[in-house]
């Protein structure tokens, strides 16, 4: 077995632990949901699966290239529509023609197909798991093939760049927001957030809305990394230094970050998913049980399909000290290092992407375009979720250097412990800078 590819064997079987967006159990979405599947997705998605084709991908029949596109499932309009792209596609290259594999155990397949060097012509990569297939040499850095490139966001192009290079064409992505009952806050005579607030903002209204003794609270916040991180961007601070050769959360602003998240549980103001009888915090926010959840852009179908009767809006995160800030969860379409038919790969890849492929795609409503020349147009057919895709414009990858699940494991368990009073907020950022010094020195 290739020893790189030996080295990604491992390092992804550590990242199937890593939990998805809407607490992903802890959080990372993985299609944007996010990796794996956040707990959201999963709450209001059927997976519908075919099994992996046992034959090596990218074999040729006759003159005709056969690649394979390898993805998890996501909801039913969603699969069926990426379905009907891959017809498109077929139908107008009679010399490639793509098959869609929508498999269960995605990260284990995948593995398994890289380490026995047959792997799928085209597969989805998660921006979290992004530096372990670069570290491995597993993915081809196709960027330089791409088309215009530049009119992908920013900051969403960047979540597929290391040291320069940029390896693989964001499909999609979702950002945190704030979602609020608007009848809760009608009910406590206050005005309805703004995309002015600021933290100040959100916990006198965490305060005013709370009413404990009929178990109901301001906000419903899980004990999660992928959520507390956006208050540290807001504060101003940061994981590692700009290199990632260094730990940077023994700052000031993680403290004051560290400090105002935990503090909206320990002073009653907010409670974790469970103690409302939930799942997760979407489950808590559909159920009224809290008036405002910083969820994604997959709570709204949610909601839409378990709640249909809760009256709610959304708004961009209040700003910190430091300013704006939120996370964006994404998806690249990658093309393997060795890849049996490269060039047709990177024309399924343009296709998929290209400002005609991705319009079809995220016109179901359920993802948001990477391409800023499809804003307007977007948001025409889906105006109440600008503010998500206003997240663009100032948000941060959900990524870090491999090895890195072991400071999120810390973070999260620091945080359900300060969330109960079992240890403090100095102490959650004293192991968390430890554990991270540890893999960034490996």
């Amino acid at each position: 077995m290739n020893k790189r590819l030996l080295t990604l064997w491992v390092l992804l079987l550590v990242g199937i632990l890593i939990a998805a967006c809407g607490g992903g159990g802890s959080t990372t979405p993985e299609p944007t949901a996010a990796p794996e599947m956040t707990e959201a997705a999963t709450a209001v998605e059927e997976a519908t699966t075919e099994p992996v084709a046992t034959e090596p991908a990218g074999e040729a029949s006759g003159d005709v290239i056969q690649l394979q596109l390898m993805g998890w499932a996501s909801s039913d309009a969603e699969n069926t529509r990426l379905q009907e792209m891959i017809d498109n596609f077929n139908s107008a290259n009679s010399d490639v023609q793509a098959q869609l594999l929508l498999v269960p155990d995605y990260d284990t397949k995948l593995q398994t197909s890289l380490a026995g060097g047959a792997p799928p012509d085209v597969f989805y990569i998660d921006s979290f798991k992004l530096p372990d297939f670069v570290a491995a040499n597993a993915i081809a850095p196709i960027g330089d093939e791409l088309e215009n490139v530049d009119d992908f966001y920013p900051n969403l192009r960047d979540a597929f760049t290391l040291d320069g290079t940029l390896y693989c064409p964001p499909k999609d992505f979702s950002t945190l927001a704030l979602e609020y009952n608007k009848d809760m806050f009608d009910a406590a005579g206050l005005d309805y957030p703004t995309a002015d607030w600021t933290w100040d903002d959100l916990r006198n209204a965490a305060e005013a809305l709370t009413d404990s003794d009929n178990g109901v609270y301001g906000m419903v916040l899980s004990a999660d990394m992928a959520r507390w991180i956006a208050f540290l961007y807001q504060a101003g601070g940061t994981v590692t230094n700009a290199d990632s050769t260094s730990m940077t959360l023994d700052s000031p602003e993680a403290k004051e970050a560290m400090d105002f998240y935990v503090g909206l549980v320990q002073d009653g103001y907010a409670a974790q998913p469970a103690d409302l009888d939930s799942g997760w915090p979407g489950e808590a926010f559909g159920k009224q049980k809290a008036a405002m959840a910083m969820e994604g852009n997959w709570i709204i179908p949610f909601l839409q399909d378990q709640f249909p009767d809760v009256n709610f809006d959304v708004v961009e995160l209040p700003a910190g000290p430091g300013g704006k800030a939120t996370m964006s969860f994404t998806v690249c379409y990658g093309v393997p290092a060795n890849a049996a038919h490269h060039d047709a790969s990177v024309r399924l890849v343009n296709f998929l992407t290209g400002s005609e492929g991705m319009k079809a795609w995220t016109d179901l409503g359920l993802a948001m375009p990477t391409r800023a020349s499809l804003r307007d147009t977007w948001l025409e057919k889906f105006p109440n979720l600008e503010p998500f895709l206003n997240g663009a414009e100032y948000s941060h990858p959900w990524q870090f250097q491999p090895g890195f699940q072991d400071v999120l494991d810390t973070v999260n368990s620091g945080l359900q412990e300060a969330f109960t009073g079992l240890t403090t907020t100095d102490q959650v950022l004293q192991n968390a800078q430890e554990v991270g010094t540890e893999v960034l020195n490996r």
